[in-house]
Formats: structure tokens, C-alpha cells, sequence
């Protein structure tokens, strides 16, 4: 990968941004320096932006976030969200897999995401009378996995389907990896439980982003490969790799710093099938 001092570099390749969140353009508290003047640099310049983002959380709670984080919801064309996604299959039941679920619902996780029930037929019950798990995420930024081991297990013993609404793994808060639902449906599916996954890497929720975009030439920036890199390849799109998010310790750098060339090229060699254009050390103009 080679590294990108500033995205204006590689800007006027592209007509169309499909830009992470978490890890790129805030750290789930503050939006990182430079981030809202690179998103007002690439509407001025013509460019259309979507911020996409495995949140569990509806789109519009995350403008709402932004916009308390100083980010102006005119410097974007949409958001679209993994609990966007969630929220729309479980209102439509096109997928045969969800109009198969039922009604009866546990939730996995804080009282914090329990907007994303708003406007579902659903009723939220005890595990043992559940018909499937909503797992939104951990309820604490020190939580583990093991914490969660023995609802899981019961839940596999009950052959509860699963909706994981954020399948990251780990995201970064506030300078610290916080674990995501992903990796307590990454414990489920490996026992044997049945698992479905809306956001990145499924090149479904990119699809809903061509959509929203309306643009030719795409390129894709997030924090994580085995997310944001690998949704943007198997969407058919270029991506580009902030380093100063989820990879940032094994790089050994921060946030707007551009990574180490030697240090890149192993974090590439880790994923040999994922190829992005480049590595850039934050979302700058």
C-alpha cells in the first residue's frame, strides 16, 4: 500500500465517498481534527459523500451525533447504517430468513439502542420465551465475551436464530477498543448457531450506498479490513485505509499520522486478498 499524505492526493479520481465513521471521522466521542473541514472540502469540490457505519444505531440518531459533535449534516448526502438495515428487513420481511422469525425478541444489548425497535412489531421478552436474539452489542465498554458465554449458551441450546446489527468485531472509543456485537456473534456462529449479518463486509448495504450516491467512480475509506477494505472490494469499489483507527496499534502510530511503510506492508501481507489503493493516516483534506 503506499501512502497517502492528504485524500485531495487521490480526490479527483473519484466522484463519490462512501466514508466510515468510528475510527475515521470521530472516535465515538469527538470528531477527529481536520475530519468536518475534509467533508466540507469534498462537497466544495463536487464530490458526494455516504457515511456508512456498522452501528447498530438507526441513521438518523447518528446525525444526531455528528451534529453534537460539530459536524453539519450539509457536509453529507446520507447515512446509512447496519441498524438502518436491520431495522428495514425486520419492518419488510423480504428476506425469507427474517419473515421467519416471529415476533417474540430478545435483546442483546443497552437500553441505549432500543430506538432501533421504534416502529417494529416486536415484542421484547425473556430469553427462555424468545423466538430469535437482537444482538446490538456488549452494554459496557469493559465487557467480554466470556460475560456473555452463558446467554449465549443457553441461546444455542434453545436454537435461537441471531441479527447481529454491527458485525465489527471491536470498535475504537475514545482511544480504546470497545467490543461490538460482531464478536459475540462471532462466539455464536462458531458453536453452531445461526447468525445474519447487515453492514460491511455484505456488498448488500453497498448497494443501498450506489443508491444513495447516484456516482461512477466510488472510493471507499474505513479503518478496518476485514470491514470497510473487505466490503469495498467485494462491492466492486476502491478502498483506501485510514491507519489511525482499529489497525493503529499494530502499526504503531495515531490518528493523522501516516503509518511506517515497513509496518503497512506486513499489515497487507496479513491480508493478502484484500488490496486498497493506499493507506492514509486520517480523514484530511
Amino acid at each position: 500500500m503506499r501512502g497517502i499524505d492528504r485524500l485531495r492526493d487521490v480526490a479527483g479520481d473519484y466522484d463519490g465517498f462512501i466514508i466510515d465513521l468510528w475510527g475515521v471521522i470521530h472516535d465515538g466521542k469527538t470528531a477527529y481534527p481536520g475530519a468536518a473541514d475534509c467533508l466540507a472540502a469534498l462537497r466544495d469540490a463536487g464530490k458526494k459523500v455516504v457515511l456508512l457505519s456498522n452501528s447498530p444505531r438507526r441513521a438518523e440518531s447518528l446525525v444526531t451525533m455528528m451534529r453534537e459533535m460539530g459536524i453539519p449534516r450539509d457536509l453529507y448526502a446520507a447515512v446509512m447504517s447496519s441498524g438502518e438495515a436491520v431495522h428495514a428487513e425486520l419492518l419488510t420481511r423480504k428476506d425469507p430468513w427474517y419473515a421467519r422469525l416471529g415476533r417474540r425478541c430478545h435483546h442483546v444489548g443497552p437500553p441505549r439502542d432500543l430506538h432501533l425497535f421504534d416502529g417494529l412489531d416486536l415484542d421484547r421478552v425473556a430469553l427462555d420465551d424468545a423466538e430469535f436474539l437482537l444482538n446490538t452489542g456488549p452494554d459496557d465498554v469493559e465487557d467480554k465475551v466470556e460475560d456473555y458465554q452463558p446467554m449465549l449458551d443457553r441461546a444455542l441450546s434453545l436454537k435461537l436464530p441471531m441479527i447481529c446489527a454491527n458485525p465489527d468485531l471491536v470498535v475504537i472509543h475514545q482511544g480504546h477498543e470497545m467490543l461490538c456485537a460482531g464478536a459475540l456473534a462471532a462466539y455464536y456462529q462458531a458453536k453452531g448457531g445461526d447468525v445474519s449479518y447487515r453492514g460491511k463486509p455484505d456488498p448488500a448495504i453497498y448497494a443501498t450506498c450506489f443508491a444513495l450516491l447516484n456516482r461512477n467512480k466510488i472510493l471507499g475509506i474505513g479503518d478496518a479490513f476485514h470491514t470497510d477494505m473487505a466490503g469495498a472490494q467485494r462491492a466492486g469499489i476502491d478502498a483506501l485505509l485510514c491507519t489511525g483507527g482499529i489497525h493503529a496499534e499494530e502499526l504503531g502510530t495515531v490518528y493523522g499520522k501516516n503509518a511506517d511503510a515497513g509496518k503497512l506492508a506486513e499489515l497487507a501481507a496479513r491480508h493478502p486478498q484484500i488490496k486498497p489503493i493506499g493507506a492514509i493516516g486520517g480523514l484530511s483534506w
